[in-house]
């Protein structure tokens, strides 16, 4: 019974829940980020040692620009970093519901 009715039913749920949950924990670890701190400096080897966030270094990018006199690329970078964001978190959903569709159980017609 669990196996036939109970998982099936409950798959879609739990796989659009899983993938909201990541979604939502990029979305709101932003604030917290840059209220307690992060890592600031720039690491080229993705697997060795700390790595900026893009919510800190979108922030770094608009409070603390890299040329003070000319302020207008740190800026675009800054709105770059924030787009990704954004784009990650629509993606992160836009999965979550295409899973749930499939995952959905078949309505039966009577």
């Amino acid at each position: 019974m669990i196996y036939k009715v109970v998982l099936p039913t409950a798959a879609s749920g739990l796989a659009s829940g899983i993938t909201l949950a990541i979604a939502r924990v990029i979305g709101e670890t932003a604030p917290l980020l840059v209220a307690v701190g992060g890592f600031y400096a720039l690491n080229t080897n993705p697997i060795s040692g700390p790595i900026q966030t893009l919510a800190v270094y979108a922030y770094e990018m608009f409070t603390k620009p890299l040329n003070p006199g000319f302020r207008d690329p740190s800026l675009e970078r800054a709105w770059a970093a924030a787009l990704i964001l954004v784009l990650i978190v629509v993606t992160l959903n836009l999965t979550a519901r295409l899973i749930a569709r499939l995952f959905a159980p078949k309505k039966s017609g009577r």
